[in-house]
């Protein structure tokens, strides 16, 4: 099953008020518009889980461990209701701590609506949020979303428990809380205008935050969250299906967020995140059987109310894009369709092998100095399996200030790796290098050793293929060779600079 979850360091789910937010929720909530209006909601272990995981709190004063929860789903999988269910449990229930249970304390609701809930001995007790205020994030003027549209239904109709609260003013903008404090829809052009009282946030479907204005109004938002004394504990919860790679979404960027904790690339700040993201893996769409255990582990739970052979149709249309579908339906990273490879196929074929002595192969070379990352891999030709050779890239944090690429050490990995075959060593076809700013550097600055203007050389463009092999010859890509060549001039424009930086050095 695929998922990564990422949570704090010593978390423990028996230190929770989620066991008691499960409880509540099931207890006073019903599902909003739709096919299963006004149902009772019930939880799957995996839902208990993450609501759990949200509330988490420390051993010491009973603080909440996370300031932000993400919760990753495919199409279908509720988590628009998932994220109103925790924003009225913020609003009316125990949702901040309230002390150590001794065991067999009781709490009862007090509207006398008849729900009781009985502590074990070492769980955190709870206590209401003091004078709640609730944004409901949505992505387009003149509507309000699904998050608030089920919060208004558990509000009005009749037939629902907190309908039977009282002294709830409900508007069709703005909820009115019993005790101060209110719920209200919001979008962009209104999230700056008013602010900086929230005491809990639900951005939902945060892949669709992909504009300036949107990223704004993240921006915005949970800066405002900060405003709050310490004691209020403000969090926010972003629920989401796959993003679209490239688009620099609120979902991609809290994507990246999670992977440098898991990687233990964040050195800074505190990691006060809760990420759930669960996916399925499909190497090959054309196989059915492939594809439904794929839904299946990305749908987990929410199976229980989705129909499997629709989303298999949906697959086998072809007038839908498959790579929409591996987003919407397995949650699963995409790329463009003119991509090299899709990140589950290289996910699943990924080994372990080292290219051999004598194996025919090309050489690429990306190369950066100070604010990126300098990297050098190898591809065999015959099956194109590649092999990282090194890999230079600057450190998170502190480590990073003032940080340079080790350039003795890329020059050293690029001189075995483009060395002219030997007993022990691969045969070199071709070698592509985009060095960047090692183009730039200038003699003095090079210590004699990286790749200078002085040392590095172009291939003369050929006239004709009988030229191409002694142009090649005569090449030299960085402190490999010495021999002679054009020198690439900095004062070029840009384009002929890149195609200049693009040197073939073929063993022909």
């Amino acid at each position: 099953m695929p998922r990564a979850i990422v949570r704090a360091p010593g978390h423990d789910r028996s230190r929770s008020l989620g066991w008691m937010a499960v409880a509540w929720m099931e207890y006073f909530v019903v599902h909003g518009p739709g096919d299963v209006q006004g149902e009772p909601v019930r939880h799957g272990d995996e839902y208990t889980g993450f609501v759990v995981d949200c509330y988490g709190v420390d051993d010491d004063e009973g603080r909440l461990l996370y300031d932000s929860a993400f919760f990753s789903r495919p199409k279908g999988c509720d988590k628009s209701g998932l994220g109103s269910r925790i924003a009225l449990f913020e609003a009316f229930g125990p949702a901040r701590f309230a002390g150590w249970a001794e065991g067999g304390e009781v709490y009862r609701d007090p509207w006398g609506l008849g729900f009781e809930y009985v502590y074990e001995a070492g769980e955190p007790m709870g206590r209401p949020v003091k004078v709640p205020y609730l944004r409901i994030m949505a992505t387009e003027e003149g509507q309000t979303g699904n998050v608030f549209d089920t919060i208004h239904f558990n509000l009005t109709d009749e037939a629902s428990p907190l309908s039977q609260v009282p002294n709830v003013d409900v508007g069709l903008t703005r909820i009115i809380l019993p005790d101060g404090g209110e719920i209200m829809p919001s979008t962009a052009s209104s999230s700056s205008k008013d602010g900086g009282k929230e005491t809990f946030v639900v951005f939902d479907e945060t892949h669709l935050y992909n504009t300036p204005e949107l990223r704004r109004m993240y921006a915005t938002v949970t800066r405002n969250l900060r405003k709050r004394k310490r004691g209020s504990e403000t969090w926010y919860l972003e629920t989401t299906t796959m993003f679209a790679p490239g688009q620099d979404s609120v979902a991609e960027r809290t994507y990246e967020e999670a992977e440098a904790i898991r990687d233990g690339r964040k050195k800074r700040g505190r990691a006060r995140l809760m990420y759930d993201h669960r996916w399925g893996e499909c190497k090959n769409l054309k196989d059915e059987q492939e594809l439904r255990a794929a839904l299946l582990d990305a749908y987990g739970d929410a199976m229980e109310w989705m129909d499997l052979e629709s989303l298999v149709d949906d697959f086998y249309d072809l007038r839908n894009d498959s790579a929409d579908g591996r987003r919407y339906f397995l949650n699963s990273r995409t790329v463009a369709s003119d991509a090299w490879m899709d990140p589950d196929a290289w996910a699943l074929c990924r080994r372990a092998e080292e290219i051999a002595a004598g194996d025919l192969v090309t050489l690429g070379f990306d190369g950066s100095i100070r604010d990126d990352a300098t990297a050098l891999t190898a591809c065999r030709v015959s099956d194109g399996h590649l092999m990282l050779l090194g890999c230079w890239e600057k450190p998170e944090g502190p480590e990073g200030d003032g940080w340079q690429v080790d350039r003795e050490s890329v020059d050293a990995a690029v001189a075995r790796g483009a060395t002219p075959a030997t007993a022990t060593a691969a045969r070199l076809l071709n070698f592509t290098i985009d060095p960047f700013a090692w183009c730039n550097v200038r003699p003095s600055d090079d210590q004699g050793r990286a790749w200078s203007p002085a040392k590095m050389r172009s291939v003369p463009e050929p006239r004709g293929p009988a030229e191409y092999g002694e142009a090649a010859r005569r090449s030299v890509v960085g402190a490999v060779a010495g021999r002679s060549g054009a020198p690439l001039r900095s004062g070029a424009s840009v384009n002929h600079r890149v195609r200049r930086a693009c040197w073939q050095l073929r063993a022909v």
